[in-house]
C-alpha cells in the first residue's frame, strides 16, 4: 500500500546552482518560462547522478525506437500505477504533443476495453512489469505481432526507468506546479 505523499518537498530544488550544475540544468526540459523542471532542480542535489539520469531519460524522449505516442501511453500508465502525480502531469503535456487524445489520456487511469489490441498489449505489458517485474509469455508473444525485439526490450526498460523516476519524485516530495494537470476527473491514484 502506498504511503501518503509528502505535503512539502523533502529535498528542496536547487535555486542558485553553481556554474557546472547550471550548465547541466540548462540542457534539461523547462517550463514555459524556461525554468528547469522541478525534477531536475531536485535531482541537481546529486549532479553526477542527474547527469546519468538525463542521458537515459533523454534517450527515451529523443532517440528511442518506440513511437512517441506509444511511449507516452506506457509512461502515463506507469505514472498512474505508481501514484506519481508529478510524472503524470508532465507526461499529460508530452503525451498530448505526441498524439494521445484527451480521452486516451483519461482512459490510461482505468481498465477501459476501448483500446486497440496493440495499445492493450502495451498497457498489459506495463502492468505486468509493475506487478510482477516480468512479462508473461502470452503478452511477450502478442507484443511480437507489432514490435521488434529491440522495441520490446526498450519497452521493459522504459517502464523500469519511469517507475524509478516515480519513486524518486514521490520519496523526495517533488511538488508539481499548480498550473499542471491533475489526475483525470473522478480519478485518484
Amino acid at each position: 500500500m502506498p504511503f501518503p505523499h509528502a505535503a512539502d518537498p523533502r529535498v528542496t530544488p536547487v535555486d542558485d546552482p553553481d556554474p557546472d550544475v547550471a550548465e547541466m540544468l540548462a540542457k534539461t526540459m523547462g517550463d514555459d518560462r524556461g525554468v528547469p523542471l522541478a525534477i531536475f532542480r531536485t535531482m541537481a542535489r546529486h549532479p553526477r547522478l542527474m547527469k546519468r539520469f538525463n542521458v537515459l531519460g533523454g534517450f527515451f524522449l529523443t532517440r528511442g525506437e518506440l513511437p512517441a505516442r506509444e511511449r507516452e501511453l506506457v509512461v502515463l500508465r506507469t505514472a498512474w500505477r505508481c501514484g506519481c502525480v508529478y510524472e503524470w502531469a508532465q507526461h499529460v503535456l508530452i503525451g498530448g504533443r505526441s498524439g494521445l487524445t484527451d480521452d486516451e489520456i483519461a482512459r490510461v487511469a482505468g481498465d477501459s476495453e476501448e483500446w486497440s489490441p496493440r495499445d492493450r498489449a502495451l498497457l498489459r505489458a506495463a502492468d505486468e512489469v509493475l506487478d510482477s517485474v516480468d512479462v508473461s509469455d502470452a503478452t511477450w508473444a502478442e507484443l511480437g505481432d507489432d514490435w521488434t525485439d529491440v522495441q520490446r526490450v526498450e519497452l521493459v526498460v522504459l517502464v523500469g526507468f519511469y517507475r524509478m523516476a516515480a519513486g524518486f519524485l514521490n520519496a523526495t516530495g517533488v511538488v508539481k506546479d499548480a498550473d499542471l494537470p491533475d489526475w483525470p476527473a473522478g480519478q485518484t491514484s
